[in-house]
């Protein structure tokens, strides 16, 4: 494996460089390197999540030379996809609703609810959440717009839903990053180990995805924010907790890349991983009709549908949280329910994922089996045509009586005796990890003897959020510890290198592409084949092949997202991220009924 990478200003430092073709003058570019990093120490941060988005900013506020490694083509990993409520506490629009709270409070609430989250870092996240996360975000331009109790263990309302959901969070903290110029990335890398050096890290083996070779890239710092394991299934399924019933299928609903791949080099650096048994997972995960491999889903909300097993019976209380109807769907044979509403519950039913658009709902709506009698439809969902019929009967008997006498079901009950009748699929629903790398309060990376390993940090998912979350995830409890740790962690370093605070020249970001007509989008076709390069398939590219996709199937003209890129003039065509990002919302702005 080669040591060199493409020259950057940043502190990293290269021992070998194609660009160098004299032997001294690759000296001189060394030595320079080497004072480089004694007066500004560097970091690289593995992964373009939230937390590693925030502790980008925040290293580079604070002095520290940073380099962003991403092994997709766009940064945001699991937020973008995600609601992006946050749980915070003392904050402004929960005093404009009358409610008052306190971080001992929430604390409580923390302790009760996972039994065994980490006090330190649940002490520190709910009396700083306020500043350092609401604040810090608000100042960046993220606006929140609601706040709610959502359940899972909040006693009062904590969950703080920001406009346009999770970039709504992503976007602010990336449009300030692009303002300062200063950081550099490196998309489409794969970081395959860490290079260390007298049991300290000193940097990542990458490979370039898009121009297949490896380097090492050298650094004083090391943060690895990759994101959990759930898209690992293998692994999920080796780290199940041993008090529920394994399920014969679970469903990947989390982060696309969030394979374990930053816990797996850390732990061949000597760093250890903790509690990978604590797992937030939802009962209700539909299968996603269109995912090839099978092991996708989404999470959903049905407000007015009851469960029932393979049997055709009414099993749990649908309103339970997930640590309670995870074990009870768990113990059903086979390990999955079907979700029964009417014509009245289709429209309450929701895909709780912000990677789609209307259009994409309704396609996935169009493939859930449909009837006009409950017969006819157990017949489609294979269940017991008289079970079911009985089922759904005694259920709106005790609806017209306003009292559910079987589950105690709360709330005003509404009967399902609107055709057409649907049955959806749901399975066990893996989404995030509150388990991984074994880290400090500082985010230092621990070997299995608890000892720090010099120059490795981890924060966010990859860390299974501190173990902030314990046995049971708190909603909000996920991207808020994520923001926050990557805080912690550039904060820690940069007291460790000693690096002073840099001022950046901030540019004014390009908020409007230059005016053009759409016949113009002729000249990308006349050189992108669009639909053959997807096809292909190659490596890098998994971003442009699905969001290219949704292009084709929804006849976006090209210029739509690209039109920066007009007058066409050659030299200098190549995509503007300024102005790109304004052209998220179109796919990751959840805009279901």
């Amino acid at each position: 494996m080669s040591t060199w990478s493409p020259p950057n200003p940043h502190n990293c430092i290269y021992s070998k460089s194609k660009f160098m073709t004299k032997p001294r003058l690759a000296l001189v570019v060394c030595l320079l390197s080497s004072l480089a990093a004694a007066e500004r120490p560097g970091l690289v941060i593995v992964g373009a999540g939230i937390s590693g988005l925030s502790a980008a900013l925040e290293g580079a506020r604070a002095g520290l030379q940073v380099t962003v490694v991403e092994i997709n083509t766009v940064p945001g990993g699991h937020a973008v996809i995600s609601s992006g409520g946050l749980l915070l506490v003392g904050t402004p629009l929960q005093a404009k609703n009358n409610i008052i709270d306190t971080p001992a409070h929430a604390e409580r609430d923390f302790l009760a609810w996972g039994e065994d989250a980490n006090r330190d870092w649940v002490r520190y996240y709910t009396r700083n959440s306020k500043t350092e996360i609401h604040d810090w975000m608000t100042a960046l331009g993220t606006e929140f717009v609601g706040v709610s109790v959502n359940g899972a263990g909040s006693t009062l309302a904590r969950f703080h839903m920001p406009r346009q959901q999770g970039i709504g969070l992503v976007l602010p903290v990336y449009r300030e990053i692009l303002r300062r110029g200063d950081i550099q990335f490196l998309f489409a890398h794969r970081a395959t180990g860490l290079a260390t050096k007298d049991g300290r890290v000193t940097g990542v083996h990458l490979e370039d995805l898009r121009g297949n070779r490896k380097f090492t890239l050298e650094a004083a710092n090391v943060l690895i924010s990759t994101g959990g394991f759930g898209a690992d299934l293998d692994l999920v399924r080796l780290s199940w907790p041993k008090k529920v019933p394994l399920p014969e299928r679970l469903l990947a609903g989390g982060g696309f890349f969030a394979n374990g791949s930053g816990m797996n080099i850390v732990r061949d650096a000597g760093g250890a991983a903790v509690s990978l048994d604590h797992q937030w997972n939802y009962a209700t995960g539909l299968p996603d009709p269109f995912d090839p491999t099978g092991q996708r889903g989404f999470f959903t909300v049905a407000m007015n549908a009851i469960w029932v097993n393979a049997q055709g019976k009414r099993f749990a209380l649908e309103q339970h949280e997930p640590k309670v109807t995870i074990p009870v769907v768990a113990a059903q044979r086979p390990a999955r329910f079907w979700s029964i509403f009417d014509s009245e519950g289709f429209k309450s039913f929701r895909i709780v994922h912000a990677g789609f658009g209307a259009d994409r709902h309704e396609e996935v709506l169009k493939t859930l089996p449909k009837a006009d009698s409950l017969a006819q439809l157990a017949q489609l969902a294979g269940l017991p045509a008289d079970a079911l019929t009985e089922t759904v009967n005694r259920y709106n008997t005790m609806a017209a009586i306003g009292e559910d006498t079987e589950f105690h079901r709360r709330g005003p009950l509404k009967p399902i005796a609107q055709p057409p009748f649907y049955a959806a699929p749901m399975f066990v629903l893996i989404r995030k990890s509150m388990g991984g790398i074994h880290v400090d309060a500082n985010c230092r990376v621990l070997n299995a003897s608890g000892q720090p390993i010099p120059g490795l940090y981890a924060s966010g998912e990859a860390t299974g959020f501190g173990g902030i979350n314990g046995k049971n995830g708190m909603e909000g409890a996920f991207l808020g510890p994520s923001i926050l740790m990557g805080r912690v962690a550039a904060q820690a370093i940069a007291k460790a290198s000693q690096s002073k605070p840099a001022t950046a020249q901030l540019a004014a970001l390009r908020q409007t592409p230059p005016p053009s007509n759409p016949k113009h989008a002729a000249q990308c076709a006349g050189c992108h084949d669009v639909p053959a390069l997807i096809k292909e398939k190659r490596a890098g590219y998994w971003h442009f092949e699905n969001s290219h996709q949704l292009v084709l199937n929804r006849k976006f003209n090209c210029l739509e997202c690209h039109a920066e890129m007009l007058p066409f003039k050659m030299e200098t065509h190549k995509i503007d991220r300024h102005l790109q990002i304004n052209a998220c919302q179109r796919c990751h702005v959840n805009l279901t009924r």
